[in-house]
Parts: structure tokens; C-alpha cells; sequence
């Protein structure tokens, strides 16, 4: 197998770091360096940025400071993760606005002028700024995983990947991971051999 430059987005809004996406993040972490992977793990909780409050904002071509390494990163890889949990049925506000910022239009279509804007049809055919990386997402979840599919179809953040030319996006579904220790082991287990496969 291809040695691969794998980026791990972990983003979970405390920084303290001592939760349970934290340690899946490892886990997948470990599994890609066992699998002679190289990795990179971006923290989004230990960044400091603002978040967007108009379109106008959204527009300009440059991310903040804070954000121009994660930009950098994504260029880098060839194999995004990104891990959070659900909260509210859907994603911290930390991680939508870190997503906001660094997924901007002339980020993820670089070819587009300056001001011009991209109706739905357009920007299905312009050139995208992250196309040929493959991406995973793993959501952890008090309720079950079923549910979570079966009922909210809360996916924001696939589309995000999508959009920006990462295809495929699979997913790893967490659900229930209050229950027991045991089932927090097998996901554990789980998330480190899809790191040693860099999927």
C-alpha cells in the first residue's frame, strides 16, 4: 500500500483534550504511523480565530492567520480526517466556524476571479481546490448511530469535503458511546485499523 500524508481535524471544542474524540483521533493517529503512514493532526479547539458574521467577510480571499496552516495542511494531504461529536444533532459551532473559515470560495475553487459569484450549477463545474484527496468522517453520539441517520440526515460537513473536490467522504458513525467501556474499546479498535489502512 502507498504511503500516505494523512490530516486529522479533531474537533472537539475543549482543549483540555481529555475526551473520548480525543482519544479516537489517537487511535486513528497511532494506526496510520503503525501503517507507515505520515500524519498530521490539527487541534481546532487550540486555535484562535473569529467567525464570519457577514457574506462580505466570507468573500475576501484570505482565511485569518490562525487558519492559513490548516489551509496548508489540507494541501499537504492526501487523506483528510475529521473527528467531532454531535451535539444538538449536529456539529459544535466551533468546528462550522473553523469549517467557514477555512473551506472560503477562493480556497476551494482557486481558479474563480475575485467577486464572481458561483450559482449551484457553476461551482459543480469549476475547477476544485482539493480534488484527488479522500476523506473520513467520525461523528461520536449519545444516541444511537441509527438514529442519528435515520432521522436527522445532519451531514453539513460532508457536503463541505464534497464540494471542495474530496470524494469519496466515508463516514464512521459513533453512536451510544456513553453505554459502556466496552463498546468505547471496540471503537477504538475499530478507528486504529482504519489509520493502519488510511481510510
Amino acid at each position: 500500500m502507498t504511503s500516505k500524508h494523512i490530516l486529522i481535524i479533531q474537533g472537539h471544542p475543549d482543549p483540555s483534550g481529555d475526551h473520548f474524540v480525543a482519544a479516537l483521533a489517537q487511535a486513528y493517529a497511532r494506526g496510520a504511523r503503525e501503517g507507515g503512514h505520515d500524519v498530521e493532526l490539527l487541534d481546532v479547539a487550540q486555535l484562535d480565530f473569529p467567525l464570519l458574521r457577514s457574506k462580505r467577510e466570507l468573500d475576501r480571499p484570505d482565511a485569518p492567520e490562525a487558519l492559513r496552516g490548516a489551509q496548508r495542511a489540507l494541501l499537504r494531504s492526501d487523506h483528510v480526517v475529521l473527528i467531532y461529536p454531535v451535539w444538538n444533532a449536529g456539529m459544535p459551532a466551533l468546528l462550522k466556524g473553523f469549517l467557514e473559515q477555512v473551506f472560503r470560495p477562493a480556497f476551494i475553487f482557486p481558479k474563480t476571479a475575485p467577486g464572481q459569484e458561483l450559482g449551484f450549477l457553476a461551482s459543480l463545474t469549476q475547477e476544485k481546490g482539493l480534488a484527488g484527496r479522500t476523506a473520513r468522517v467520525v461523528a461520536t453520539m449519545q444516541m444511537p448511530a441509527f438514529v442519528y441517520r435515520w432521522y436527522f440526515h445532519p451531514h453539513p460537513e460532508r457536503n463541505t469535503l464534497r464540494l471542495s473536490g474530496i470524494r469519496p467522504v466515508r463516514e464512521s458513525l459513533v453512536g451510544s458511546v456513553h453505554r459502556s467501556s466496552e463498546r468505547r474499546a471496540q471503537w477504538l479498535s475499530k478507528i486504529h485499523a482504519l489509520g493502519r489502512r488510511a481510510r
